[in-house]
């Protein structure tokens, strides 16, 4: 029986529980619970049956068909509605967990409600599926006999390889880390996506066919040469990794790190790793600053409240956001408001409109930063520009010091030099409306062609490159 078009007037939105600050903080489990099947119903009966539906015709990247598979979970057609969601989209599963869910911001009921819950909805119905047994390996009935490498691991590099593999190709995925999954690995923290759910996805698709190789540092462990002469088509999915510094006096100073030192270290931690001969970035009993404002910021904040930080603040040089959307920034765009993730409940201090002047360094390591605030403007070119306040200047204390500004472009390394490969302006690798770079037969998919963005980009971006490869080898 289909679903009342008015279920938006009879039910309020519900997210998904959240286990206590204090008990979560004690572990690095997800933190996130079921939402109760019969208000799952009820979610999705608030699904307005809109006539253009900007959820997936504007807000999702991978394309996912929204209204529909929310339509088949009410009617408890679970497995029609799993179908329809791998049709788009590889893993669910992950981008159920950690994906900023443009689709719920896009959703038509959101020009003046809450929207539906799009992203709880998808993750249900993939989890009923890996509770049922229906998600099982599908490998090809017949061989191409084509070789493919793609280089990376991340969900580009992983969604290309389930495509390509079930295409009849023979997929090698080469991954410089110790683990398949590049920064769905090793940049999450845990108790946003627990990593036996990647694992339990990596291993359809060796059942598939796809080939790991782990601890190759392509380039350097084997040649350009090498992937000429052994494959048919090499995909680059090595992500935007080089990321944005802060160049002022004493940045070399030791507690001064990179984001993703701090957020990889603690992973290869709960992974089990052994890193007896590495420095160990700790938080534990510390002062923590955390520059930018982000996710990744954000992911700083919470693994710094679990390794028992004595304080952790988040200085942002933009100004505060609106609570609401202001008029230039009308629906269905991404709206450009204040958000609090689950790490600022469990306790941060933010500062928006803050300028970093230097690093105030004792006996060699960071005891603090010199900030100053500022004062922002629009100029008549329409930027936006500011300026410090005088008189405004102001010192943090901190023992430890979290870079995490977003990232440049991809390395460019030994495979990048070696086929001359072209540059866009941003320094990531150009591409033409089939993802080849430019050098034939050498393909490029994820932020390494896009710059850093979405987990849900970077699959979108993995399967149109599977198909340009495709179509490439005939």
């Amino acid at each position: 029986m289909r679903k009342s078009s008015d279920g938006f007037l009879r039910y309020e939105r519900r997210d998904a529980p959240k286990r206590p600050v204090d008990q979560r903080l004690g572990d690095c489990a997800e933190i996130e619970l079921d939402l109760p099947s019969d208000q799952l119903v009820q979610q999705a009966e608030r699904c307005m049956d809109c006539g253009i539906p900007f959820c997936h015709s504007y807000g999702c990247p991978v394309n996912n068909r929204v209204p529909e598979f929310i339509e088949l979970a009410h009617q408890g057609f679970w497995r029609d509605a799993l179908e329809l969601l791998h049709s788009t989209d590889n893993f669910p599963e992950i981008t159920g967990r950690v994906c900023p869910a443009p689709c719920e911001t896009a959703c038509t009921l959101g020009i003046n409600q809450p929207p539906v819950t799009i992203r709880q909805i998808e993750l249900r119905i993939v989890e009923r599926g890996f509770d049922e047994g229906w998600i099982k390996p599908e490998p090809a009935l017949e061989r191409t006999g084509r070789k493919i490498a793609i280089i990376g691991s991340g969900p580009a590099g992983l969604a290309a390889s389930q495509q390509l593999a079930r295409l009849g190709h023979s997929v090698t995925l080469f991954e410089r880390q110790d683990r398949i999954g590049g920064l769905m690995r090793y940049g999450i923290p845990d108790f946003k996506l627990d990593k036996k759910v990647l694992d339990r996805r990596l291993k359809q698709l060796a059942a598939e066919g796809v080939i790991f190789e782990t601890g190759v540092d392509v380039g350097v462990d084997i040649s350009a040469n090498y992937l000429d002469r052994s494959f048919d088509a090499v995909l680059l999915t090595v992500g935007s990794g080089v990321p944005r510094d802060l160049p002022l006096p004493e940045r070399d100073a030791a507690g001064i790190h990179f984001a993703m030192e701090f957020l990889c270290q603690q992973n290869h931690l709960v992974s089990g790793n052994d890193l007896s001969g590495q420095q160990r970035l700790s938080a534990e009993g510390k002062n923590v600053v955390v520059i930018g404002g982000g996710d990744t910021g954000s992911d700083c904040i919470g693994t710094a409240n679990r390794q028992h930080t004595a304080s952790v603040t988040q200085i942002e040089l933009l100004p505060r956001p609106p609570q609401q959307r202001p008029a230039e920034n009308p629906w269905p765009t991404w709206p450009q408001v204040l958000r609090s993730s689950s790490s600022h409940e469990e306790g941060c201090e933010r500062m928006w409109s803050i300028g970093t002047k230097r690093f105030i360094v004792e006996q060699e390591r960071v005891s603090g930063l010199s900030c100053v605030r500022l004062e922002w403007s629009v100029a008549e070119d329409g930027r936006r520009t500011f300026r410090e306040i005088p008189g405004s200047e102001f010192q943090i204390k901190a023992e430890l010091v979290l870079l995490a500004m977003g990232f440049v472009h991809p390395e460019q390394g030994p495979l990048v030099h070696h086929w001359a490969l072209t540059l866009d302006q941003a320094g990531n690798i150009a591409v033409d409306q089939q993802m080849s770079s430019s050098r034939p037969g050498v393909f490029v998919a994820g932020d390494a062609a896009r710059g850093a963005s979405l987990i849900v980009h970077a699959i979108d971006s993995g399967r149109r490159a599977a198909a340009a490869i495709d179509e490439y080898l005939g």
